[in-house]
């Protein structure tokens, strides 16, 4: 059995509630890529695994990957980065229809190279990274000054549309993320792991302040 079915296998297994559903369905009509069934379940796994209290997402799109996240910490506060102030009015509404307390959602619209220094250093359980893949490196180096210790930084389409591992790939945002992954893993100020799911799913757990 080939790799590629076991893929195919963990994703069509993934059951998406009724309102994760339909929030892609509205991403697939505007043409925002959202995180697969596959990686927004493991979004949820790991969001609960942790007992995640503050999480910060850089990148809404139409709230996708925020449900996954809200789906497995349901009490935490959540505060979403995006330029596209529309697409976040349509994620707030699937936000409150899951059940997400108004007051617990923080949306906040502008372009996170500018929003993300601002924010408080070492506050947040979980840090997600969804947005302008040829900033990715330096979102991450953000990522991880937020997290707090024991924290993570997640990084979905870290293998970027099956181009990382294929050696003939050689664009830009290739490279990034090979740049990413190579120096990440090499850290001993983290713990990594690489997930296949999807495009790819980086977790970075912070080790040292």
């Amino acid at each position: 059995m080939s790799k590629e079915t076991n893929w195919k296998y963990a994703e069509d297994i993934v059951a998406e509630p009724a309102v994760i559903a339909l929030a892609r369905a509205h991403s697939i009509e505007l043409g925002v890529e959202a995180v697969s069934p596959g990686i927004g379940a493991q979004l949820a796994v790991i969001a609960a695994a942790t007992a995640a209290k503050s999480i910060i997402e850089v990148g809404t799109g139409v709230g996708v990957s925020g449900l996954w996240l809200l789906a497995g910490a349901p009490l935490a506060t959540f505060t979403s980065i995006d330029t596209e102030v529309d697409r976040q009015q349509s994620a707030r509404a699937a936000f409150i229809s899951q059940g997400a307390a108004a007051n617990r959602v923080r949306l906040i619209t502008g372009r996170a190279n500018d929003v993300l220094p601002r924010m408080n250093e070492g506050s947040y359980d979980l840090v997600l990274i969804d947005a302008d893949p040829e900033s990715v490196i330096e979102y991450v180096e953000h990522g991880l000054r937020l997290a707090r210790v024991g924290g993570t930084v997640l990084v979905p389409h870290a293998l970027w549309r099956d181009r990382v591992a294929d050696p003939v790939q050689r664009d830009d945002t290739v490279a990034d993320f090979r740049s990413l992954i190579s120096e990440i893993t090499q850290s001993s100020a983290v713990i990594t792991a690489l997930s296949p799911i999807g495009d790819g799913l980086l977790q970075i757990t912070k080790l040292l302040g």
